[in-house]
């Protein structure tokens, strides 16, 4: 038999990190501005990170012995991570923002420390899949050219088939660059009308060309044969002889001037008298087919909620200013649990949610037409030995408009401290969610959500009381408990 004591081990290479007495190796990471030296032991580097085994090499040693490796391209927050994994072993993103997170699983890659960096491409993937799909052009213009992130790429191209619009709609599509662009549209199963391939070609053609004047009737022949040069590769890919004729003549006469002689005469040819030959080439139609849909929209996908809820709740996840049409949702709602298909017993709750991250509990109020409910996105939990309040930066509780309600009321948590409670196993017989301080709460003193009123989204009249709010402010305006009808729970991917 073998004892192991692997946490004492990573503790204490964690604190070698911090000796100052025996170290022989300086790193000097980011900028100059933001430049931070490190201090490191030639040893650990070799064993655990063999890329710098030539440039500890190569590196400038002092009259003290100690080596000197600059690295100017990895900042500073970067590298201190990096650093406690290969001391310690461990990596804590719980509050790092998820561009940092991409940041670090390009650096480790860059590293060869390929454990880090593919256990980062698997979190991304599981859990930011909406930040992967709205930075759509970050992401993907530094993998396109790569034979690296194989699960990224992957990610990336089913979108391309299947939800073109997410990455045509994106915020950053005009920074794409020229050969990713390209590579979408030489598809042939791009899922797109191809009059709405032409308008996304011309506005990140524009875009490339920031002088050009709004108005486009006030454009000189050099600004049409800038948009032209910009758009030379791009414009053979477009499938002009399957865009209906009086498309043609609304939407692309006015940029006329940046097509070839030849091809203009031959489209206006080709649409006056289809069976004439002409010189241009015909690429074939795009196939344009009808992918199986996200839940969101495949109805009834959930007995509470509607698809204009989840346009709503998925700009508030994002902190979106505005809401997310229909048809741009980066989010899918997945399932987990259902009250009338699973059972409302707080238990349930608990067992079938339990390690779930990110995810939305809806709850049907019995008597009116209130739906009110909260955002988690730490993992649900039922393993806590006692009851357990929960550190939550970006939870959120809310009620939705729905029937008599008119509008949605959005309350963020204000103390992070008590965003959320887990609790033991015993509690779990009556309990089930609960944000904040009662804030919005299920609970059953006889193990049915539906049969007692003990459920609560507290509320008190007087502002004064605003201070024993853990969120920014009440999502009822009633003292009453209640009970549900159904609730359901769903996972945000």
């Amino acid at each position: 038999m073998a004892f192991k004591f692997f946490d004492k081990l990573s503790q204490d290479f964690a604190e070698l990190l911090n000796d100052k007495k025996e170290y022989n190796v300086v790193i000097e990471v980011d900028k100059e501005e933001n430049m931070k030296s490190f201090t490191t032991h030639s040893v650990v580097l070799r064993y655990r990170l063999p890329y710098f085994d030539k440039e500890l090499e190569n590196a400038t040693t002092n009259e003290n012995h100690i080596k000197t490796i600059i690295k100017p391209n990895i900042s500073a927050q970067i590298f201190e991570i990096i650093l406690k994994y290969i001391y310690g072993g461990i990596v804590n993103i719980e509050d790092t923002d998820t561009k940092t997170i991409y940041e670090l699983m390009v650096n480790a890659d860059e590293l060869e420390l390929k454990e880090l960096s593919v256990k980062l491409e698997n979190y991304l993937i599981q859990s930011k899949a909406s930040w992967l799909k709205t930075h759509f052009s970050f992401v993907y213009h530094s993998i396109f050219d790569s034979d690296k992130f194989k699960d990224l790429k992957k990610f990336y191209n089913d979108i391309i088939v299947k939800y073109p619009n997410l990455i045509f709609e994106s915020e950053d599509f005009t920074s794409l660059q020229e050969t990713a662009l390209i590579s979408i549209l030489e598809r042939d199963d791009l899922n797109v009308e191809e009059i709405k391939i032409w308008d996304y070609v011309i506005k990140w053609g524009i875009a490339q060309n920031p002088t050009l004047p709004a108005d486009s009737k006030e454009w000189t022949k050099g600004n049409f044969k800038a948009l032209k040069i910009t758009l030379q590769q791009c414009l053979p890919l477009i499938r002009y002889f399957h865009i209906p004729g009086e498309v043609i003549w609304k939407k692309m006469k006015p940029y006329k001037k940046i097509f070839e002689e030849q091809l203009w005469d031959d489209m206006t040819q080709y649409f006056i008298s289809p069976n004439e030959p002409i010189t241009s080439l015909i690429l074939p139609a795009r196939i344009i087919s009808n992918p199986e849909l996200p839940s969101r929209v495949n109805e009834p996908f959930s007995t509470i909620i509607k698809n204009e809820h989840v346009a709503e709740l998925s700009s508030w996840i994002d902190r979106k200013s505005t809401t997310y049409s229909l048809s741009n949702i980066p989010y899918e709602f997945k399932l987990i649990l259902r009250g009338s298909r699973d059972g409302f017993h707080p238990k349930t709750f608990w067992n079938m949610c339990n390690g779930h991250v990110g995810t939305i509990v809806v709850a049907k109020v019995a008597g009116n037409d209130e739906i009110v409910g909260g955002y988690n996105p730490l993992s649900w939990d039922n393993s806590t030995s006692t009851s357990t309040r929960m550190c939550a930066k970006d939870s959120f509780i809310f009620s939705l408009k729905n029937g008599n309600i008119k509008n949605s009321i959005l309350s963020r948590v204000k103390e992070n401290d008590n965003a959320l409670r887990y609790f033991d196993s015993n509690e779990q017989n009556v309990y089930g969610p609960l944000f904040g301080n009662c804030e919005f709460m299920m609970r059953s003193n006889v193990s049915d959500f539906t049969q007692d009123k003990q459920c609560q989204c507290k509320y008190m009249e007087s502002p004064i009381f605003q201070i024993f709010y853990n969120y920014e402010k009440p999502i009822r305006k009633t003292i009453e408990l209640f009970s549900i009808v159904d609730y359901e729970v769903f996972k945000v991917i």
